[in-house]
């Protein structure tokens, strides 16, 4: 039974491993691995008696809830620090299996009530020889264990605060940083020959600190010097170490299962390494020697200088002409083939919905939208993939650098959302810079080029980038990626139909009734939530606000299908908490209201709850919607709620807007009468 679990386990976590290379099964193949993994432990821990099933249970409630914590507290934006977390906790769990191995702990004649005592008594007892029954291999793996593990912790916690901007993002270079380097090295090392073939049973905890504060040193002083756009490969050679150094210890206490998970980590790892090296065209060599970190000094003729005086910004005037006297709104209105290109900044402004958006509205004018994805935009593989699809982009529209490459000279139009070492030309000119023979996206050969960044400064690797200065088709839009974005979905709206957004059916001028509003109370309702409209709604309120307007949002307490569904909603779309109010709150305020705006809901609002006796909802406090001066409701269709009450509020004509259909859309049309 033991063989087949040892087994089966390892398969569990590679098919996890293949489901989660899919994104329509990425997160099966999580919960997969996830499963696996909880398995292993429980299994690894009750066969060899390490714990009692009350201990076992009580820490796995305990990993679980800090799991969870973590789940819904980190932001996509903080996934890449997240992981390099992950992959230290990886590496300091194999050198703890490392250090209670040495000190015998693992022995089963010495488990039980008697743990406590053999940790302290080898530790500060010289007289104690507890290792004596392992052999010179399994000291030498739970050695190696301890070395590797205690470096990819500190290496992964120094990535970790470089993303998280708590250390500089630069290289550090110290004095003599090779020297250290190669002490830290060399006394590992030692600790490893020292622990392996020449041990005194008497100095093993003098053997395991060395070996944890060469490794440790040697952790630290390999990361901080790498910088620019060599820390995604950095984290995922981390990630190889992680499993490397769990393969190691499992050899250690001779557990199979562990033996062949951490090979698969490290040996994946490993690949994604070299993927990503090939698509920088950097040497893993170079990386690990330091030799990318110091640029060398530049050729005179590949000295690139941006004046920023030159440099043609379209910030508040999105309209302004563009190059070869086109504006940008002819450009977007006639442009049938385009390429997105996210980068970081995309992910720091959370403006994905914002671009799916734009992309939307691009296709119903009539172009083709594809999104070109560099192996290293953001700080990890694969983060802009996981952005895009949180914000329900198509995946077969997202294409590699490889794949996509050739076609930006035939396209009309290329928008790059807060990226810019992927994309710096320099990178083929400029010799001695940091991404000098990196393979970057052809956007520079694109017909026409809108830069969605924050500003003109370099990107991560340090490089200026010459596409800043073109002066021909190159269009800058700086600032907030989701207000500049923004602007460019406004113009894609109005491209595609035409005054069409300034009345709805009925002949009401929406424009006007939505900038005279001066109060608005916005109420959301599970349509919302079928739509997944709460970032629109977000935007709409954003659109008011600066138009002058004081916007609220009414919470119907079962608005959606449990207590607190729209608050979650709203809340990921990063509405602020306080404009939140619960119906008691402000029920009597709809009466003062400009304007309410319904977005998908209707029994909460139903004024038949207060006059139709006999009816479901009958008695039922309702949000007083229908007090408001002008109401515009915002549902798919003008059929009952769940309910199965009539809405009389759909026949009225002297001050309700209807706007049918998917919220999405109908929100889209509103924002486009404010921007």
């Amino acid at each position: 039974m033991e063989q087949v679990i040892n087994i089966l386990i390892p398969i569990l976590v590679v098919l996890g491993i293949w489901l989660m290379s899919k994104v329509p099964t990425a997160v099966r193949g999580n919960r997969l691995s996830m499963i696996a993994m909880t398995l292993a432990a429980i299994i690894t821990c009750i066969g060899m008696d390490l714990v009692s099933l009350l201990v076992l249970t009580l820490f796995l409630l305990i990993g679980g809830a800090i799991g969870l914590v973590l789940a819904r507290k980190v932001s996509m934006i903080q996934m890449p620090q997240t992981v390099a977390l992950f992959n230290g906790l990886g590496g300091g769990a194999s050198a703890l299996v490392g250090i209670v191995t040495l000190m015998g702990i693992t022995d089963p004649e010495r488990i039980g009530n008697y743990l406590s005592k053999i940790f302290i008594e080898s530790l500060f007892d010289t007289n104690v020889t507890i290792t004596s029954w392992l052999t010179n291999f399994e000291r030498g793996a739970a050695v190696l264990a301890i070395i590797i593990g205690m470096l990819t912790l500190t290496g992964s916690l120094v990535a970790a605060g470089k993303l998280h901007r708590v250390l500089a993002q630069k290289p550090v270079i110290l004095r003599g940083h090779s020297i250290y380097l190669f002490a830290t090295l060399l006394l590992s090392l030692v600790s490893f020959a020292w622990g392996t073939w020449w041990p005194n049973m008497d100095q093993m905890s003098a053997i395991i600190v060395l070996a944890i504060i060469s490794s440790a040193l040697f952790g630290i002083f390999f990361t901080i010097r790498v910088g620019g756009a060599d820390m995604p490969i950095t984290i995922s050679l981390l990630n190889s170490l992680s499993g490397v150094a769990g393969s190691i210890a499992g050899m250690a206490i001779g557990n199979v299962m562990l033996v062949a998970v951490g090979g698969i980590v490290g040996a994946s790892g490993l690949l994604l390494t070299q993927v990503m090296c090939r698509s920088m065209n950097r040497r893993l060599t170079d990386i690990l020697l330091g030799k990318t970190s110091v640029a060398k000094k530049l050729k005179e003729e590949t000295v690139i200088v941006v004046p920023p005086s030159e440099t043609e910004v379209i910030a508040d005037k999105p309209t302004a002409p563009a190059s070869k006297g086109a504006t940008i709104d002819q450009v977007i209105k006639e442009a049938k083939s385009v390429i997105i290109v996210p980068g970081y900044g995309m992910a720091l402004a959370q403006a994905q919905h914002e671009v799916k958006q734009l992309a939307d509205a691009l296709k119903k004018n009539g172009a083709t939208v594809r999104y070109a994805i560099h192996p290293v935009a953001g700080r990890m593989p694969g983060h802009m993939n996981v952005l895009l699809a949180e914000a329900d982009v198509d995946y077969e529209e997202l294409f590699e650098m490889d794949a996509i490459n050739d076609d930006f000279k035939e396209t009309d139009l290329a928008i790059v959302i807060g990226a810019n070492d992927v994309l710096n030309p320099a990178a083929r000119e400029a010799e001695g810079t940091p991404i000098y023979g990196m393979p970057v996206l052809n956007v520079d050969q694109a017909q026409h080029v809108i830069i969605c960044n924050y500003d003109t400064k370099p990107g991560y690797a340090g490089v200026p980038n010459p596409l800043y200065d073109r002066d021909e088709k190159v269009d800058l839009l700086l600032g907030d990626a989701k207000e500049t974005v923004g602007k460019l979905l406004s113009i894609a709206i109005s491209a595609t139909k035409e005054d069409t957004y300034k009345y709805d059916d009925e002949g009401t001028n929406l424009e006007a009734l939505l900038k005279k509003s001066k109060s608005v109370i916005v109420v959301p309702g599970y349509g919302m939530a079928l739509a997944q409209a709460q970032h629109e709604v977000k935007q709409l309120a954003d659109a008011l606000k600066k138009n002058g307007a004081t916007v609220r949002f009414a919470i119907h307490p079962v608005a959606g299908r449990m207590p607190g569904h729209m608050n979650v909603l709203l809340a990921e779309a990063d509405v602020d908490y306080e404009e939140l109010y619960e119906m008691d709150a402000i029920n009597d305020d709809f009466k003062e209201t400009d304007l309410a705006i319904v977005i998908g809901a209707n029994d909460v609002l139903n004024p038949a709850a207060r006059e139709a006796e006999g009816t479901p909802i009958y008695g039922m406090p309702v949000l007083n919607v229908d007090q408001a001066k002008h109401v515009i409701i915002c549902n798919y269709d003008r059929n009952p709620g769940y309910a199965g009450v009539p809405n009389p509020l759909y026949d009225r004509d002297d001050k309700v807007v209807l706007l049918l259909g998917d919220a999405k859309e109908s929100l889209s049309k509103l924002i486009s009468n404010l921007i």
